[in-house]
């Protein structure tokens, strides 16, 4: 576990190195500042549509022929995208790296899926959070020495940097990671087929569709917040700091959280934690409506992180208890899809609304959409759940 969490920190780190500054890069590229947020949207989302589609037959994959192939086949692959960035010259040509980008992809949650199944069921709450944080603690330094080096050196040489650090990360799975004796595996890696036999688990389609809406939420204002902050602090000079500094924040805010909301789900109930956090994050979003100093709003945004932090592990470890091991791969390939199908459609939309009304009004959506989503976990957590005894996929209809 340990070794992946030093993995998925890696990997976590190369993304936020590079990908939340896409915006201002394209103000490089040539982009006209009045388009600069539809444009953003539009990068956003190319990586996510490809991403969501693949997603279930890398899972297949992995459960087929090892999830740790499946880890080093993404990490070295996106070494190589990583690479790409860095040599773009329009916008045309850096969405099309973008959709390269969520054609490999895959690390996270295969590593993920190697966790989960070797992880006593006991523990599964805490190991699963403490996974959350590798990928917050690289959210804090992928931010900061991004916005470090972009400060120096230019946004083109962060992508390269991005693409060493992806690539050590695959390099540290070849050599330190034992995924035990993989057995032969006649599952079908159909997508279609996958979904199929997720259709027949409703508690499964419940956090899938949790997972979609609330990726939709968060994605709404990522695009927009590194341009937000630069209007904030009054001057474009600087911004990728500014930026790198308060998304390592979050970062902080997630390390601080994650195993914490892991301990309370294993002692109390996951569908409390889950409404709490929704609850939480969707109120502390809204405030940032009436915010125009940047001080507050970093204050806002961490506060806002410590809620966020507890979402993705509750839900990965619902899904954990309601799948089998067989299905194992491909529930955390499903997830992914659903976790991308929702930041796919987040941009779009928060694109679309800060091009017509200014990114305040999207703080707004974005936190009553989660609140909603609260009220929708609460009624179904009110329901008790009918799991018979294995919790196969088959058997479990919670």
């Amino acid at each position: 576990m340990w070794i992946l969490w030093f993995g998925v920190l890696l990997c976590s780190s190369s993304y936020t190195m590079s990908v939340p500054f896409l915006p201002l890069f394209l103000l490089d590229l040539g982009v006209d500042q009045s388009t600069v947020n539809l444009w953003a949207g539009i990068v956003y989302s190319s990586s996510f549509l490809i991403g969501a589609i693949m997603a279930p037959f890398w899972g297949g994959l992995a459960d087929k022929y090892g999830k740790k192939k499946m880890v080093i086949r993404a990490g070295i692959s996106l070494a190589v995208i990583y690479s790409l960035f860095s040599i773009v010259h329009n916008p045309w040509q850096l969405i099309g790296v973008r959709l390269l980008h969520g054609f490999v992809g895959g690390f996270v949650p295969a590593s993920m899926s190697i966790v989960a199944s070797k992880t006593p069921e006991k523990h599964m709450g805490w190991s699963l959070g403490m996974m959350q944080a590798g990928t917050m603690t690289g959210g804090i330094l992928g931010p900061l020495f991004g916005g470090l080096l972009a400060q120096w050196f230019g946004l083109r040489l962060s992508f390269v940097v991005a693409s060493c650090v992806i690539f050590l990360a695959a390099v540290a799975v070849i050599f330190w990671v034992d995924e035990g004796k993989i057995e032969k595996k006649t599952s079908s890696t159909s997508i279609l087929q996958t979904w199929k036999e997720a259709a027949t688990n409703r508690g499964l389609l419940l956090m899938l569709l949790l997972l979609f809406v609330y990726q939709l939420s968060l994605n709404m204002i990522q695009p927009l917040l590194t341009l937000h902050i630069a209007n904030l602090q009054g001057k474009l000079e600087g911004a990728v700091l500014s930026s790198g500094i308060i998304f390592s924040l979050i970062g902080i805010a997630g390390i601080i959280a994650s195993p914490l909301w892991g301990r309370l789900g294993e002692k109390y109930n996951y569908i409390t934690i889950l409404c709490i956090c929704l609850f939480g994050a969707g109120g502390v979003v809204s405030t940032q409506y009436w915010v125009y100093s940047l001080t507050v709003f970093t204050i806002v945004q961490f506060i806002y992180g410590l809620f966020v932090a507890g979402i993705s592990p509750a839900v990965n470890t619902m899904v954990v208890k309601q799948t089998d091991a067989a299905f194992r791969g491909r529930s955390f390939g499903l997830t992914t899809s659903a976790n991308q199908f929702g930041a796919m459609a987040g941009p779009l939309i928060g694109g679309a609304l800060g091009t017509k009304m200014g990114i305040h009004p999207v703080f707004i959506a974005t936190g009553l959409v989660l609140v909603i989503v609260g009220f929708i976990m609460f009624g179904s957590g009110r329901r008790k759940p009918e799991t018979k005894p294995g919790g196969s996929l088959q058997n479990s209809h919670s």
